[in-house]
């Protein structure tokens, strides 16, 4: 019997996205909670780390995202081929997944122009610094590691679809290799589905 999957989190991409990418690429079925900001209050003391996404498996509630994210890679096969493709998609995701918190700083919490200027500064040196070191790094057929879709690959997806759509589009053509990682998932269609029904937030990071 398939496990029961129940994925909780705010009505953005941001943190749990990559999770729910995954499940779209494999087409496994979950239930997509969206918790709204006024209730987070209420449920927080619930969570069993103080902080969401929280992914419930059969009873069972996993905590932190990249952990939750690379459960499910593991569970769908798209973790990597061999030992050694799960190490290097691990190294890429460790490598980009800082960025999501600096952008969501920026983009949403950050409010005062002067601020946002010196904020910015930051993001797009640590947007040329990490991203440069996996374009290095990325291999040339359309996915950061191997020949087939990795979680690696949706976590890069996830973060490039916020440079490019909301705050810097154009970002990836410095980054070649990396452009067509982003194309290639894009054109996935089980992910083109999910990107033409997916609910959104009010800033959709």
């Amino acid at each position: 019997m398939a496990p029961k999957y129940k994925l909780t989190y705010f009505n953005v991409r941001a943190r749990a996205e990559p999770t729910r990418l995954l499940f779209a690429a494999a087409g496994v079925e979950y239930e997509d909670v969206r918790v709204l900001r006024e209730e987070w209050p209420a449920l927080k003391p619930n969570t069993p780390m103080g902080n969401l996404p929280i992914l419930e498996v059969d009873g069972v509630t996993l905590s932190q995202s990249m952990s939750i994210a690379r459960f499910v890679a593991r569970e769908t096969g798209m973790d990597g081929k061999t030992k050694l493709e799960r190490a290097q998609a691990d190294a890429f995701v460790d490598e980009l997944q800082g960025l999501v918190p600096k952008l969501g700083v920026l983009l949403i919490f950050t409010t005062d122009e002067k601020e946002k200027e010196e904020k910015a500064k930051e993001v797009d040196q640590l947007i040329e610094e990490k991203l440069g070191k996996c374009e290095k790094l990325s291999g040339a057929d359309g996915h950061l590691v191997g020949n087939s879709l990795l979680w690696c690959d949706l976590v890069l997806y996830n973060i490039a679809q916020t440079i490019e759509e909301i705050y810097k589009p154009g970002t990836l053509q410095n980054y070649p290799k990396l452009a067509k990682v982003y194309a290639t998932v894009k054109a996935n269609p089980r992910i083109a589905k999910w990107n033409a029904e997916r609910p959104t937030g009010k800033i959709d990071i």
